[in-house]
């Protein structure tokens, strides 16, 4: 039996890194393989579904947080490796979970892997302080794995040998996001509108700016809602005031994102830079259309079968796509079922041990 430790964001962290090192831990776990996983530091870290989870300490001050938890995981990693006789160490994200399972494999002499998620090669990389960090990380891993075609050409141009690179996309739990999912979210928020949803992290790479402008130009009612936390919570919703934008919801974080989705009408995704986002798998398995942007790998999963894909910053655009589906039932209805179907390719994680 191999035992595999997984260094990254794990549930109760929120997030489509968080969604697929779950799906992940409890594929292996079927298959037989002995799990755990090092994650960082949260008030309800716990074990689930059998899977050890352990995390470590560091601060919450931007700029030290990640260099202090580098060394406080790779401290933990190395003496959870020799305590439990670790085979594999896989980490998801290049920095700080790469770096982490390089000096934990550089101490113990364990194989380490990385799977690359989008924001890490695509953002951190033109930092070029921190790009020498990443080309030795992926280079000394034994696979680096993608979840994109178009993640892999970003890796190729790091000069990380073809053979290396791996492309696994994303996983979808069809347990978990089906068209039977019961909704009380409408209920809750007491609304009748047509619900546009949002769901993802409120960073600048997810242009939700661009939604939130979009609302100007959709004359059909509607209620636009958006699900998540982050540094843009109080940016975005100053636009919301300034700009005098009606019927934008703000949830923050929640875990019911099944209930919510269920009562969708539209998912939108207006990213400006992406990976494979789990949220447009997640709406598909759901039988939900989608409207989404033409960047990163998002178009190696949305085609005008599943949904509409416009380019990015672009908020009439984005209206325009919004529009079409709210004035047309029965296309919603196809591009769902389209989606439902093709939701069931992505119910596995390829894996290189």
């Amino acid at each position: 039996m191999k035992k595999v430790i997984i260094i990254g964001k794990f549930p109760p962290h929120l997030g489509g890194v968080a969604s697929h090192t779950y799906n992940l831990a409890k594929q292996l776990k079927k298959k037989g393989y002995h799990i755990s996983v090092l994650t960082y530091p949260h008030e309800k870290i716990e074990d689930k579904n059998g899977i050890k989870v352990s995390s470590a300490p560091t601060i919450n001050i931007k700029g030290l947080r990640g260099l202090i938890f580098t060394f406080t995981a790779a401290k933990k990693l190395i003496k959870i490796i020799r305590k439990e006789d670790i085979d594999i160490i896989h980490a998801h994200y290049i920095i700080p979970p790469g770096l982490i399972a390089l000096l934990g494999s550089f101490i113990t002499g364990k194989p380490y892997y990385v799977t690359v998620h989008g924001s890490d090669a695509l953002i951190l990389s033109s930092n070029i302080l921190i790009r020498p960090f990443i080309k030795i990380i992926l280079k000394k891993a034994e696979k680096v794995i993608v979840i994109s075609e178009k993640l892999a050409e970003k890796i190729l141009k790091l000069g990380i040998p073809q053979d290396k690179i791996m492309i696994t996309y994303n996983m979808v739990d069809t347990e978990t996001f089906n068209p039977q999912i019961k909704t009380s979210f409408k209920k809750e928020i007491r609304t009748k509108k047509p619900i546009i949803l949002f769901v993802g992290n409120l960073v600048p790479q997810k242009g939700i700016e661009y939604l939130i402008k979009a609302k100007k130009y959709l004359k059909k009612d509607s209620k636009i809602v958006i699900v998540g936390g982050g540094p843009l919570l109080k940016k975005l919703r100053d636009i919301t005031k300034k700009e005098n934008i009606k019927d934008i919801l703000f949830t923050g974080p929640r875990t019911d994102i099944n209930n919510i989705m269920a009562a969708a009408d539209i998912i939108v995704l207006p990213s400006i830079s992406e990976g494979i986002p789990i949220v447009l798998l997640e709406a598909m398995a759901m039988g939900k259309p989608v409207v989404a942007t033409k960047v990163g790998g998002i178009p190696e999963i949305i085609d005008k079968k599943v949904g509409i894909l416009v380019e990015p910053k672009n908020p009439r655009r984005l209206a325009d796509a919004i529009e079409k589906l709210l004035s047309d039932e029965k296309l919603r209805k196809k591009l769902g079922e389209n989606g439902l179907k093709k939701a069931a390719k992505f119910s596995t994680i390829k894996t290189p041990y």
